[in-house]
């Protein structure tokens, strides 16, 4: 089994990847590969990617764009110390800070 990586722009086009593609033995080896890449890889046009095993796809497209792959953060349930919607740590967390 060889697991490998499709790159694309965003409407799906393949494109060549600027960093040398490699086939990886298990897919912890291509995600981690990815992980250490992704920056230049979108630096050289990529805007995401697709991970197969052999001829079968496994997961994608998976956007490069941090500000696309990263979820947002939910506001936490009891709001002590929770952030508001601006990233400002709640008035009862800064009072200890003091």
């Amino acid at each position: 089994m060889a697991w490998t990586w499709r790159f694309e722009k965003a409407d799906g086009t393949e494109v060549t990847p600027a960093v040398r593609a490699e086939e990886f033995p298990t897919q912890g080896d291509a995600e981690s590969w990815i992980g250490e890449e992704w920056k230049e890889l979108l630096e050289g046009g990529a805007d995401q990617v697709s991970l197969f095993e052999d001829e079968a796809k496994v997961y994608g497209p998976m956007s490069l764009h941090a500000e696309q792959a990263v979820p947002e953060a939910e506001p936490a349930g009891d709001g002590e110390g929770a952030e508001d919607a601006d990233g400002a740590v709640g008035e009862a967390e800064d009072a200890r800070l003091d």
